[in-house]
């Protein structure tokens, strides 16, 4: 009898260490762009992609196969985007636009929790205004999320 309790747990266990797991990436692109003119979004892909299709291996370190990738093969068409504000308005940094934005990326984190992920690394990065006459720049921040 105890053989047999000892055996189902075991089993139990490596049922629950087999779980398939899988992660989402969701992104937040900020314009620092002045007066409105930039694009700001969270942006969300509902479609896949299998990376094999996409990588090719080199042998030398100079020939490569990429030129067999087509770009256009590699654009997801499905994809959810959720406004937000730019950074900027015409007299500077817009506060009440960064809470908003606040308020909308908390928002969707708090939706994704409840479908079961959980959020398990945050990375940004900026491109921002190189000085006179550019007036471009994003602040781009990629949450990406677990679940088993």
């Amino acid at each position: 009898m105890k053989k047999y309790i000892l055996l189902t747990v075991v089993a139990m266990l490596a049922t629950v260490g087999l779980s398939a797991q899988e992660y989402k990436v969701v992104t937040t692109i900020e314009s620092v762009v002045p007066m409105g003119i930039g694009r700001s979004r969270i942006v969300e892909t509902t479609d896949s992609l299998d990376v094999v299709n996409f990588t090719t291996s080199r042998t030398n370190g100079k020939k490569s196969k990429q030129k067999d990738v087509s770009r256009s093969d590699a654009k997801v068409d499905k994809f959810d985007e959720t406004k937000l504000l730019n950074f900027y308005s015409a007299v500077g940094i817009n506060f009440q636009n960064i809470a908003s934005n606040d308020a909308m990326i908390s928002s969707k984190i708090n939706k994704l929790v409840k479908e079961g992920w959980e959020l398990k690394f945050v990375l940004s990065g900026v491109e921002s205004d190189a000085g006179k006459g550019d007036g471009t720049g994003i602040f781009i921040t990629r949450f990406i999320f677990y679940r088993e």
